[in-house]
């Protein structure tokens, strides 16, 4: 600008000032020429559909974008359809029930199944009651004090190996829970209550002979079953 002549730089500047003035009407309307080379009002073009209801380029009302709803259609209803295929939906996996927890039961215990709402999967299991033996790494027996209940595991369990880890994965999802209950009645009691199906383990004895290092020196008027010395 410096290099310009004074008259030449404010005639540019005030051209410039002039260009940039210029504001576009905000209200202009857009129109459009059609095959005959008149242009045509966009406005009085059909609206679009306002519904799937309205026939193909049929022009809506002026409340037609706006649809109102039934009061049937206003009240949704959240109750789910336990009539639906899908809320008795099982898999290749579901062991199949023996019997269904309707009320029908015989009996004069009425199965928690029947208010609770279990889903079939949960009804159809059997449980297994026993007593847990004493672990070998250890000289307590505290643990086989009480029963235990635990889920029996499914023929068809949908087991797989975990690729990272190595571990074994289950669709199983009651496979690690258990009860413990302090007697064996209180287990079966409980899975009555439930409507399991149950079997007991009774558990192995241990029998403690008594022993003693004078039985080695005993007389036998027969012949010695155990010869000491050898």
């Amino acid at each position: 600008m410096p290099l310009l002549r004074p008259q030449l730089a404010s005639r540019l500047l005030q051209a410039n000032a002039a260009r940039y003035q210029q504001i576009a009407p905000r209200g202009a309307r857009w129109a459009s020429k059609t095959s005959s080379g008149e242009y045509a009002d966009r406005s009085a073009q059909p609206a679009p559909k306002a519904s799937s209801e309205d026939p193909p380029m049929a022009r809506s009302s002026d409340s037609g974008m706006i649809r109102q709803e039934d009061p049937a259609e206003g009240l949704v209803d959240h109750q789910p359809d336990y009539h639906a295929p899908i809320d008795h939906g099982t898999s290749q996996f579901s062991p199949i029930p023996k019997r269904v927890m309707d009320g029908s039961e015989p009996g004069d215990i009425t199965p928690a199944a029947v208010l609770s709402g279990a889903p079939v999967d949960l009804q159809a299991r059997t449980v297994r009651i026993y007593r847990p033996a004493k672990t070998a790494t250890q000289s307590g027996d505290w643990h086989g004090h009480h029963w235990r209940m635990d889920w029996d595991i499914l023929q068809k369990g949908h087991r797989w190996e975990n690729p990272l880890m190595g571990w074994q994965s289950s669709a199983d999802y009651l496979q690690g829970t258990h009860l413990n209950f302090s007697s064996k009645e209180d287990a079966i009691l409980f899975a009555n209550k439930q409507g399991y199906e149950y079997f007991v383990q009774e558990p192995n004895e241990r029998r403690i002979v008594p022993k003693a290092y004078a039985n080695n020196f005993m007389h036998s008027p027969k012949r010695l079953k155990k010869i000491p010395t050898k």
